[in-house]
């Protein structure tokens, strides 16, 4: 309370207060009756007492009268409540205050939505309207509880661990590769800014000038289009370290992210467990697995390759073909008809990938299109490889080893979904599982033109130590010294080992990537400067943040959010600019027609 001229927060008063005089400034919350209202701040609730006696008619006019939602001062003495009138789920329901003086500093007009948690409002309202939606307990919370840990992060790097925190730039030049970056006009005719979506050749030079370790709480742009759960603009917990290898940094992360955890979420165990890109690609079918749960991908090419199964000995007559299955546990009695028909579907629509089912009925034996083509011995070798109980559904697929895993994670994951939504408890909601992926591919074919390759991680990530000469004879099998975290299925973070040698940095632009050197000269020279091996990663804040108080969207732990479709529906941002405002930035805009009669009119 220092600095302000209230006495007291509402949330703070308690027994011990009883008899003291204060002074609280709020919103009303509730008011019932001209008898009482509840008056709400940051900290909390307390319930105020309207006094009725002739001599503060004024007071209690006031108080009646003034709309849900004004803002006001009382003050008054603290009681204790009537024997029976306490209430327990409020931390200050042992007490009230009778008003004695009150003031409506600003009164409130008609609201558009209530300001109550468990009133259902539309996510539109709540961005147009979003400077109320921030009253709400859980967003006030989710703020909060942000702003504690980035507090507690800043301590950890700077004061315990000697880090700098810097500011880099946020108008820069384009970068190859990666996300798309928003432009900004400047007024050197057909000259333009980019906004960076991250500062990764920063913090590379901040290295190369002797900084030795970096960090910045960094705001990152990225022109995505509309994403559901994506930001065109959001914020990275940024670092950079010299003389440093991968184990040191998933070292640093593990202990940084122990010192910031909140209390109230338990403890989290280090050092993370580890699994590589294959393993998690091979086991989950993704390389975000989540770990809360079972459910694994199992190879069964050994099991069913001496089959009659057509299907399946075309797919294993493939350099890379493979037949894989995930078993659902109590499949049967959990997911109906429409569940399983929507899971094949998905899987050929979103991977071009044939499901075939395999239900084991309760007299142990197999109901499937595949049996009779399996002989008894086949079948229990079947069932043993699966770990099959009885009512068990395993979904199997056969093709080329990356779909196959990549549509079986998928459904693992769909499975997942509708198995909770029938009462199944598979995920603890409190649980939270992190996990480091490795070795991921230093480059991947382009989805476009598979004959050309891009970055698995983005073009300064140095390969793995063991693979280095395959760099320059078969690029397509180098590992990288790239590595993620993972919480509970979700990337929370992305990092690597960074290449130092100016000549190989130059290889893997031009003649790996095919990329114009030219606009990242500056990088290029700096490398040739004795360049210290370094590496780094960066933190989502946001993800990080939404995962940790169960927030269904990103946008429930940022301020002021944009829309999915990258709008800002409380200001109308983007907007328009007229004509002579564009002028210095030598920019003239071509109207679709449709806009042109629709601007007219």
């Amino acid at each position: 309370n220092s600095f302000v001229t209230r006495t007291n927060t509402c949330g703070e008063l308690r027994s011990a207060h009883v008899g003291q005089e204060v002074t609280l400034y709020g919103w009303i919350q509730y008011q019932r009756q001209g008898l009482f209202l509840v008056l709400r701040d940051f900290q909390g609730l307390i319930q105020i007492i309207i006094p009725q006696d002739e001599a503060h008619a004024h007071v209690k006019k006031l108080l009646s009268n003034a709309p849900v939602e004004s803002v006001v001062r009382v003050t008054g003495i603290v009681s204790p409540r009537p024997p029976g009138q306490e209430n327990p789920k409020m931390p200050t329901g042992d007490i009230e205050v009778k008003a004695e003086t009150a003031e409506v500093l600003n009164s409130c007009k008609k609201l558009p939505f209530e300001i109550k948690d468990f009133i259902k409002k539309s996510e539109a309202l709540r961005m147009q309207y979003r400077y109320l939606d921030l009253r709400s307990f859980q967003l006030q919370y989710n703020l909060r509880l942000r702003s504690q840990i980035v507090m507690r992060m800043r301590e950890y790097l700077c004061n315990l661990h000697g880090f700098v925190d810097v500011e880099t730039p946020t108008l820069f030049k384009r970068t190859p590769g990666g996300a798309k970056e928003f432009l900004v006009p400047s007024r050197e005719a057909g000259k333009f800014y980019s906004l960076p979506q991250s500062p990764q050749q920063f913090k590379q030079l901040l290295m190369v000038g002797g900084l030795d370790r970096y960090f910045q709480v960094a705001r990152c742009y990225r022109d995505e289009g509309s994403r559901p759960d994506r930001q065109p603009e959001f914020t990275q917990i940024d670092i950079e370290m010299s003389f440093v290898d991968q184990a040191g940094i998933q070292r640093l992360i593990e202990g940084l992210l122990q010192y910031s955890w909140p209390e109230e979420r338990g403890s989290i165990m280090t050092p993370f467990p580890s699994m590589t890109y294959e393993e998690a690609l091979a086991d989950y079918g993704t390389d975000k697995p989540d770990t809360r749960f079972g459910m694994k991908i199992m190879d069964l090419s050994d099991v069913l390759q001496r089959s009659d199964v057509q299907f399946v000995q075309n797919a294993l007559s493939y350099p890379r073909g493979t037949v894989k299955a995930i078993c659902i546990p109590q499949g049967v009695r959990y997911l109906k008809n429409k569940d399983l028909e929507s899971l094949k579907e998905s899987a050929k629509s979103q991977f071009n990938q044939e499901i075939m089912e395999v239900i084991r009925r309760p007299d142990g034996s197999l109901k499937s299109l595949l049996t009779k083509f399996l002989d008894e011995k086949q079948q229990s070798e079947l069932i043993q490889a699966l770990n099959m109980q009885v009512d068990d559904l395993v979904l199997l697929a056969a093709g080329e080893h990356k779909q196959v895993c990549s549509a079986l994670g998928s459904l693992r994951l769909e499975s997942a979904d509708l198995l909770e939504a029938s009462g199944l408890v598979l995920r603890d909601p409190s649980a939270f599982h992190f996990l480091w992926v490795v070795d991921f591919p230093l480059f991947l074919p382009k989805e476009e033109n598979p004959a050309e390759l891009e970055s698995a991680h983005h073009p300064f990530t140095a390969p793995h130590p063991s693979d280095t000469s395959l760099l320059y004879s078969d690029p397509t099998k180098v590992r990288s010294q790239h590595y993620d975290l993972v919480l509970n299925g979700n990337e929370v973070g992305g990092g690597s080992i960074r290449i130092h040698n100016a000549e190989q940095q130059r290889f893997v632009l031009e003649k790996v990537l095919k990329e114009d050197s030219e606009v990242l000269s500056h990088l290029l020279e700096a490398l040739e400067f004795g360049a210290p091996p370094h590496g780094g990663i960066a933190l989502g804040l946001d993800r990080l943040v939404s995962l940790i108080v169960h927030a269904p969207s990103i946008r429930d732990v940022i301020a002021f959010p944009k829309s999915f479709r990258g709008r800002d529906l409380m200001g109308s941002a983007p907007d328009y600019v007229p004509p002579e405002e564009l002028e210095p930035y030598h920019i003239q805009v071509s109207w679709p027609l449709e806009e042109k009669e629709a601007k007219k009119n």
